[in-house]
């Protein structure tokens, strides 16, 4: 079955502030909760300086994950990327084997190489080369899969190391690990060779299918079942509406509009859009809407696409 997610907003773009902003995206959790599966949190600390004022509220990822999955229990939580320098991989290991145990198996650790360089040097971190950050990336999951799974474990890498971290109670399941990222020759190696889901931020369905290509490429050298790996698409702005016209004059409001890889049009016309990635395996689909704060576009998608992908 087709699953749906939603995107929680990383920053406000109306002007709210604080309490005001967290009561518009639960609003939207509160409207799709049962229908959608899960939803996702950014892990970003200022907004991206192209979509908004840099000093707007934006709330940390991981406090955020632990707040909302508190207040929802029907959602599976996960995080749309984190990036690995910002926590070092043994204490990412525990945090999420701790929410794992704490919701009752409904988090999902995505992960990915880090990218925005304003935030790593607004905030101390080193930003190396994109092949040295993909391969410290390699070094985290292959710890966090050791601490998830061995009762002492130890590691030593270039990057990163442990030596006998304990991490109990180990989660029951281990998180699903969600490596995001299209890099060809680097990033989908890694996602071949230890991923249980991918990402991969929106785009055109011509650019999508030619990365899963290269999946099962690498797939196939690291003798990996490319089936095995749950398939996800997202962060792209739906924009629903009764008319064409009025759903993209929607889209073209929305700060996150892409004429390339937005989804827009009448509930026939999305759910068609939809489709075409589903046909090429997708399993989960992470969306945004382009009306939020508004939620005219997520009500006419629950009740006019969703149940289309229920069938």
């Amino acid at each position: 079955m087709t699953e749906f997610g939603f995107r929680v907003p990383d920053f406000p773009v109306d002007g709210s502030t604080g309490p005001a902003f967290v009561d518009q995206f639960v609003e939207t959790l509160h409207i799709l909760n049962r229908q959608f599966k899960s939803a996702w949190v950014a892990d970003h600390f200022i907004p991206w300086a192209n979509f908004q004022d840099q000093t707007t509220d934006t709330y940390e990822c991981w406090t955020t994950l632990c707040y909302l999955a508190g207040l929802f229990k029907d959602y599976t939580f996960g995080s749309i990327v984190m990036s690995q320098s910002y926590r070092n991989p043994a204490l990412i290991a525990k945090m999420a084997a701790t929410l794992q145990a704490l919701t009752g198996g409904r988090f999902v650790l995505g992960i990915g190489a880090g990218w925005k360089q304003d935030e790593y040097a607004a905030y101390g971190f080193e930003f190396p080369e994109p092949a040295a950050r993909i391969h410290q990336l390699e070094e985290a999951v292959q710890i966090i899969r050791l601490m998830h799974t061995q009762t002492r474990a130890s590691f030593a890498g270039k990057h990163y190391h442990i030596t006998d971290a304990i991490c109990e109670p180990k989660p029951q399941p281990a998180p699903p690990l969600m490596i995001g990222g299209g890099g060809r020759q680097l990033t989908l190696k890694v996602v071949a060779k230890y991923a249980d889901w991918w990402n991969f931020p929106g785009g055109t369905y011509e650019n999508y299918k030619s990365l899963l290509d290269t999946l099962r490429v690498h797939c196939d050298k690291v003798g990996r079942d490319y089936n095995s790996i749950v398939k996800t698409w997202g962060n792209e702005t739906v924009a629903v509406a009764p008319t064409h016209q009025a759903a993209l004059a929607m889209a073209q409001a929305s700060p996150f509009y892409s004429p390339d890889s937005s989804v827009v049009g009448t509930p026939d016309e999305v759910a068609a859009q939809l489709q075409c990635f589903v046909d090429l395996g997708v399993q989960h689909f992470i969306l945004r809407f382009a009306d939020f704060p508004k939620n005219d576009s997520a009500t006419l998608f629950v009740k006019e696409v969703l149940p289309r992908f229920r069938a």
